[in-house]
């Protein structure tokens, strides 16, 4: 059984002139325990909102989204919530951290939704990502590239089975922006995290031993692509 799945997922929002516009539909898509993918696509294709959808802050109009056998898109708000803790980390493009809170606090306040904070963990995941030396400094005192690697470590902290990627590099300058990654892959590899990441960033994909374009996952872009 694979670990994540989808059948038959639809998403749509009306466009501007009124009508209803599918965005996302997905016949069929499965995710191994483990497993690292790539989906390479254009920005504004939709790549984020089935990561959204996966991870239940969206639901799907049409069709489920299984995590480990469970129907999580059927899920109420709060064991939805409770799922999301405990099983999955989400590393953002931008990365969310609360400015008035250290880098291991905001780590620590992640924990919080999950099995409860661990403050050993915490600070061992940053001491790992190079930031032993940052644990008291906010996020208005860190680079960018620091910035990241705390929202790597608040991802992980909770040790879940599957971590999404949305563009993680995509506010990395170019130097820093494939280390950010090594790191991330070598975090879920020491955990067995299965990883989904999405991207338009070439030198991202070319990371990934298995990849594919979001056109073959995404049906409503292979529409698109017919009409044009």
């Amino acid at each position: 059984m694979a670990l994540l799945e989808l059948n038959g997922v639809r998403k749509g929002y009306p466009s501007p002139e009124g009508e209803a516009q599918t965005v996302l539909d997905v016949p069929s898509f499965s995710l191994e325990a483990g497993a690292e993918l790539a989906i390479a696509g254009t920005s504004g294709c939709g790549k984020t909102t089935l990561l959204n959808i996966v991870a239940g802050l969206l639901s799907p109009d049409e069709g489920e989204v299984r995590f480990d056998g469970d129907v999580v898109s059927d899920f109420g708000e709060a064991r939805r919530d409770a799922w999301r803790a405990k099983e999955l980390g989400y590393v953002f493009q931008t990365f969310h951290l609360l400015g008035g809170y250290t880098a291991l606090e905001n780590v620590l306040l992640g924990m919080m939704f999950g099995p409860g904070a661990d403050r050993g963990r915490a600070q061992a995941l940053l001491e790992r990502l190079g930031l032993g030396h940052r644990l008291s400094h906010r996020p208005s005192q860190l680079s960018i590239g620091q910035q990241q690697r705390v929202s790597l470590a608040r991802a992980l902290a909770n040790q879940p089975r599957l971590v999404l990627a949305d563009e993680p590099t995509g506010n990395l300058d170019p130097r820093f922006a494939l280390e950010a990654l090594e790191m991330l892959r070598s975090l879920c590899k020491d955990t067995g995290a299965a990883l989904l990441c999405v991207s338009h960033d070439p030198r991202v994909l070319d990371a990934f031993e298995e990849r594919v374009d979001f056109a073959d996952v995404n049906v409503a872009m292979q529409r698109e692509e017919e009409r044009a």
